[in-house]
This record gives C-alpha cells, sequence and structure tokens, in this order.
C-alpha cells in the first residue's frame, strides 16, 4: 500500500513558494514578539546584525519544533495504519529513508505462525 491518501491543490514549487513565505512571516512575528534588542551600536549595520541574529535564533528554535511535530506526526500516522511508504511518500523521501529516520515506528503487527515441533518416539 503506497502513496498518500490526499491530493495536492499545488505543483511542489508552489508548495514550497508558500510554506516559506509563512515560516518567514512566522519568524518575523515571533522574533519581534520573543526578542528585544539590546543596547548596542545604533548604527545601520548593527540593527540589521541584530535583527538577522533574532531570525536566525528562531529559525534554530523553529527547526527543532518542525523535528519535534513531524516525529508526532508520523508517530499518529503509523498508529491509523500507515507504513513506511506512505510516510516516505508523505515526507518526501523513501521508504527505507523514512525508515531510517523513524526506526520502530511501524511494527509488523501480523500474528507470527505457531512454531511446529517434532518429536521423535522412540
Amino acid at each position: 500500500m503506497t502513496g498518500t491518501p490526499f491530493s495536492s491543490r499545488m505543483n511542489p514549487a508552489e508548495t514550497s513558494a508558500l510554506v516559506t513565505d509563512a515560516a518567514d512571516a512566522l519568524v518575523h512575528t515571533l522574533a519581534d514578539r520573543m526578542l528585544r534588542p539590546l543596547p548596542g551600536p545604533d548604527d545601520e549595520a548593527g540593527v540589521a546584525r541584530a535583527r538577522a541574529l533574532a531570525r536566525l535564533h528562531v529559525l534554530a528554535n523553529l527547526e527543532q519544533a518542525v523535528h519535534h511535530l513531524q516525529y508526532g506526526a508520523a508517530q499518529a500516522a503509523a498508529a491509523a495504519g500507515a507504513g513506511y511508504p506512505q510516510i516516505g511518500d508523505a515526507t518526501s523521501m523513501s521508504r527505507q529513508g523514512a525508515r531510517r529516520r523513524w526506526p520502530g515506528l511501524v511494527t509488523n503487527a501480523m500474528p507470527q505462525s505457531p512454531t511446529r515441533t517434532i518429536t521423535r518416539s522412540s
């Protein structure tokens, strides 16, 4: 069972542009909301450096959050019956790539057939 049970309304380039724009807006909002500038050079270069470093700080935190959320979504997909092929498709990676990133996420729920023991009578 491969493939994802959804279809994209956008092509990959449009999707990437939309996600990048949304992430950029979020980073700017979070940087303005979470961080305050420290006293320092009030020249144009100093202000630009402080803003860029604040965005970089937010992006590093956002990256950690995305990894955490992605793992949770992969767990939820597996719990709902998705296999590594579907999880890989949803994350634009191969089945093997998904298995390497999240080992043990999908387990084979097929019951093992009982082992047959042959005994000899003397």
